[in-house]
């Protein structure tokens, strides 16, 4: 009797028979009709051989090598991976290669090959990074495969006209095992020794072998024998079957897998190693395609090699599940699921539903046969059933396989009484008392969940509120707004449960909201269908997603266990569940799962995988050796290329990452290709984890150590030495801009420095011609009146005076005492020109250094002024001129003090006056003080208006007079 069986309402060719099983093909990247074996790498990748090259898998990406890649046949029959992470490549007939660092190397001993396997693919058997490679049938050679290198060992055995198939080739013993399918014999024999030995067995041709075991088909009987040592073989299995097998597989379980020739492939669960005689039946999967090959994986996931189908795989949840399943025939959409104290019930998405009694049999439900109508709720009390479905309510009686309908569309069922239930219609609430059948409605309006509060108020929910309704007063209240309640259940006194459209599940009391549960709080899913009270604090919500399991650990703390396909769900679209002892019954679209929640709760927290770095690409160098110096330099892209492969995950990983050294963030990007612009120079480690499915890690990062290396114009050595020249630079050209401002400023100074000196030549130039016409004039004037011995006198004094005016107009200063002796000469000429029209009188200061300099012939023309426009206008007074020279911080006072008869105001001294010699000397001023940066202050003032004097006094201030002293011998 069958262990296992399917029923499919819908067959499809290329639907898988078992729920959940995934069928990769071309649309996902296997661009092949036409697959041969499976194999897996040390990394966990797969790897596929087909009629158009060979693939690499990693549960996402395909890699295809064909001829671009430099297959010269792309017939790939198998490859063998190797632990140095060589892969052999078995192709057609000939023209091996192998791939290792990404590249494909043609052997170059192929016609030399091929020659020795021209009828079939060779068979191999591998140890280690060595494979041995010998014929199928009667073979010649054995043929060593290492590093690239192949080498010959001679078989010298004497077939004498006999015909063998060959069964393995024995490395270690050098024994090579040979069989005649037609005698039933095994021939022994000893490459070392060369000796023979034969061993009787069934007649048989050989199916497949591995280790000890070897597997043998004749006329439907497949026989599995079993080396006890290397000279004996034992008969440790049989089984009869009317199917044409035409290729088998032992897996690393040591279970057996035969492909059957007009499709599907048989299944023993059971292990060779176990003591049986005979081998318990097989499951029969995929019998709709021809399959050529079966891998079981590392993690006990289950891939086939389909002729003109691609790849399925199922995950090892599933599969498990699957084929321990107690229930058989559940395939079905399930839309509803509900229990009893005895039995499970299911509804599904079309008039039929089934039950399933306690011991495992299970029974379908024809509800209509003409009608397509599907499931929406369903309840079960002992041999009472009500299927509630979109336009009709069955009420069937299990006992006696009769159905009542009742014509109402049907939103919900919910337990009411022991003996009645509510059903929410599109119209109305109403109850149902199961013995009578009776129908009472309770409110006229469309309800789609309800749930009993108290002794006399339900909690009514409609399209979007929720209410609470008085049976007895008819009257209604809004008790929570807002919320589409598609479940409402009690999970202990005064804490209700709400499963909602939209919003997730919504925890509440007669107060009102106590807490929700969303998505983002770790929920699977926020449009939640049903719940399921597992005890007090713990509840389930299925979903389109998949099923949440959440826990109160305390009032305030939860715990979310999201489970889907991953975890061994036939589908992620879960429509209910019930729960019996540590047992959840789940349906969903594509049957029932059935699970120890013990078992369930156990899974790992994280992928016991890590990330595959396949390669990085530096500089535009693609490395494939990741063990080599990996290095390049700035300003180019780094690119890693990563696989994960968590094959459970069904393509729905991503990655986390982040490069150490230059960035601690952590990145997440659902792409295989992680590019990186312009990382600085540097020693970094890149390190990246694998996310799967439902967001779970792997258990260790992958970790790759690089150095982008400068280009030598980012080297500290040109760094230091640009700047030094920079500087350099700079400083040339700011020491130039300053030289040059400094020579203008120079070239500035000396040219007004020597305009100012010429000016002053020029100035003296002019006083020198006017005061001697003016003495002239005197001297005219004595000559007139006769007077010679005055005129001697005055040319006496003339003489001196003119000799001191030559040699004080060559200098620029004089000293105080210099000068006070030449306006002495100056003034007494001028009392003789004038008959003693005034006197004079110099007083200097005690703080006053007559050895000070002042700018020499300043004071005369002032002198001269006052003699000629002050003194001359008296006529009852004689006139006097008092000069003083006084010195307080740091300034120089030098005062001219007349007793004529003064000025009206202070510019008319300047303004009105006719002194050409006073006009000069304003303008020697202004030159001294352009010339050399002395501060010179003409003051004049009138003496009347100060005090009963009058007369005019002119003060000239010379600061900072202190570095006059300076300028004595200028």
């Amino acid at each position: 009797m069958q262990l296992f069986y399917f029923v499919l309402l819908s067959p499809s060719l290329f639907f898988p028979q078992i729920p959940g099983m995934v069928n990769y093909n071309e649309e996902d990247g296997l661009n092949s009709s036409y697959t041969y074996h499976l194999r897996q790498d040390k990394n966990g990748l797969i790897w596929i051989g087909s009629d158009n090259g060979l693939f690499r898998f990693d549960g996402k990406d395909f890699k295809q090598y064909g001829k671009q890649e430099g297959l010269k046949n792309i017939d790939i029959i198998s490859c063998e991976p190797l632990p140095n992470g060589e892969v052999f490549i078995l192709p057609f007939l000939n023209d091996f290669a192998y791939l290792k660092n990404g590249r494909v190397i043609n052997l170059n001993i192929n016609d030399y090959l091929k020659n020795q396997f021209s009828g079939s693919i060779p068979k191999i058997t591998r140890d280690g990074n060595r494979l041995y490679l010998y014929s199928t049938q009667s073979p010649r050679n054995i043929f060593i495969y290492e590093n690239g290198k192949v080498k010959k060992n001679p078989i010298l055995l004497n077939y004498n006209k006999r015909e063998f198939s060959t069964v393995k080739y024995d490395f270690r013993t050098q024994n090579l095992y040979l069989n005649n399918s037609i005698t039933g014999k095994i021939l022994i024999y000893s490459l070392i020794t060369r000796k023979e030995k034969e061993i009787r067995i069934d007649p048989g041709s050989i199916i497949c072998e591995k280790d000890d075991f070897f597997v043998f088909q004749y006329q439907g009987k497949i026989t599995v024998y079993q080396r006890t040592d290397a000279l004996h073989i034992k008969k440790i299995h049989s089984y009869d079957t009317k199917e044409n097998i035409f290729y088998g597989v032992i897996d690393k379980n040591n279970k057996l897998w035969l492909n059957v020739q007009n499709g599907g492939v048989l299944y023993f669960n059971q292990s060779l190693l176990e003591n049986k005689k005979y081998l318990a039946p097989p499951v029969k999967i995929l019998n709709q395609h021809v399959i050529n090959n079966v891998l079981v994986d590392k993690d006990d996931n289950v891939w086939f090699n389909s002729r003109n189908s691609g790849v399925f795989f199922i995950p090892k949840a599933l599969f498990t599940n699957h084929i321990n399943l107690s229930v058989k025939s559940n395939s079905e959409y399930i839309k509803a699921i509900a229990k009893d104290d005895q039995n499970i019930i299911l509804g599904y998405n079309n008039s039929y539903g089934a039950i399933i009694y306690r011991n495992g049999k299970m029974h379908d439900i024809t509800l209509d046969a003409n009608n397509k109508d599907e499931n929406k709720s369903i309840y079960l009390n002992h041999n009472l059933s009500i299927f509630g479905m979109a336009a009709k309510i069955v009420v069937h009686d299990l006992s006696t396989n009769r159905s009542k309908e009742l014509r109402y569309s049907l939103k919900n069922i919910v337990p009411y009484t022991q003996n009645s239930v509510f059903f929410c219609t599109s119209g109305s609430l109403m109850t149902y008392h199961l013995k009578t059948g009776k129908i009472t409605s309770l409110l006229d309006e469309r309800v789609y969940t309800v749930l009993p509060f108290d002794t006399d108020n339900l909690l009514v929910g409609n399209f979007s509120d929720l209410y609470r309704f008085n049976i007895k007063t008819k009257k209604k209240s809004l008790f929570l707004k807002g919320y589409y309640f598609t479940d409402l259940k009690k999970l202990r006194d005064n804490l209700y449960l709400g499963a909602t459209n939209l919003n997730g599940i919504i925890i509440f009391n007669d107060k009102g909201i106590v807490k929700k549960i969303e998505k983002k709080n770790g929920l699977i899913n926020d449009q939640v269908k049903k719940i399921e009270i597992e005890n007090q604090n713990t509840f389930w919500a299925s979903t389109n997603s998949g099923i949440s399991r959440i826990e109160f650990t305390d009032d305030h703390n939860t715990v979310i266990t999201n489970l889907t396909q991953t975890d061994g769900l036939p589908s992620n679209a879960v429509s209910g569940c019930v729960i019996r002892n540590d047992t959840i019954f789940i349906g969903t679209s594509k049957g029932l799962g059935i699970f120890s929640i013990k078992k369930l709760l156990a899974q790992e927290k994280s992928i016991h995988k890590k990330v595959i770095i396949n390669s990085i690409t530096i500089e535009n160098n693609e490395h494939y050796n990741l063990s080599e110096n990996l290095t390049g330099h700035s300003n180019n892209n780094v690119t890693f290329k990563l696989s994960f492969p968590d094959y459970a995950s069904q393509g729905k990983i991503s990655y986390k990452y982040k490069v150490e050294g230059l960035d601690e963030a952590w990145q997440v990007s659902n792409s295989s290709t992680i590019i990186f612009n312009s990382i600085p120079p540097g020693k970094y480690v890149f390190r990246v984890y694998g996310l799967g499915y439902n967001g779970k890690q792997s258990y260790i990062s992958s970790d790759l150590l690089f150095e982008i290396k400068p280009r030598f114009w980012q080297t500290w050595w040109f760094m230091a030495a640009l700047a030094i020249i920079i500087i350099m630079i700079i400083t040339l050209i700011i020491n130039s801009w300053l030289q040059k401002k400094r020579n203008k400023k120079l070239e500035k100074f000396f040219h007004e420095k020597k305009i100012a000196e010429l000016e002053l030549q020029a100035i003296k130039a002019q006083i020198n011609p006017h005061f001697i016409y003016n003495c002239l004039n005197s001297i005219k004037f004595l000559l007139f009146k006769e007077d010679y011995q005055e005129t001697e006198n005055y040319l006496d004094i003339f003489s001196q005076l003119i000799r001191k005016t030559l040699h004080y107009s060559e200098k620029t200063f004089m000293p105080i005492e210099e000068e006070v002796e030449y306006l002495s000469l100056y003034m007494d000429m001028e009392k003789l020109r004038q008959n003693e029209l005034f006197d004079y009188e110099f007083h200097i200061s005690e703080q006053v250094n007559k050895r000070w300099a002042i700018p020499s012939l300043l004071i005369q023309p002032f002198v001269e002024n006052a003699i000629k426009h002050g003194i001359s206008s008296l006529k009852n007074a004689k006139g006097f001129v008092k000069i003083s020279f006084d010195h307080a911080d740091s300034t120089l006072c030098i005062t001219i003090e007349d007793n004529g008869t003064g000025i009206k105001t202070k510019d008319e001294f300047s303004v009105n006056t006719d002194s050409f010699g006073l006009k000069l000397s304003q303008k020697r001023i202004k030159t001294f003080q352009q010339l050399f940066e002395t501060h010179i202050t003409l003051e004049i003032n009138n003496l009347s208006e100060k005090s009963e004097k009058q007369g005019t006094q002119v003060k000239l201030y010379i600061s900072p007079y202190e570095n006059q002293n300076t300028n004595l011998h200028h």
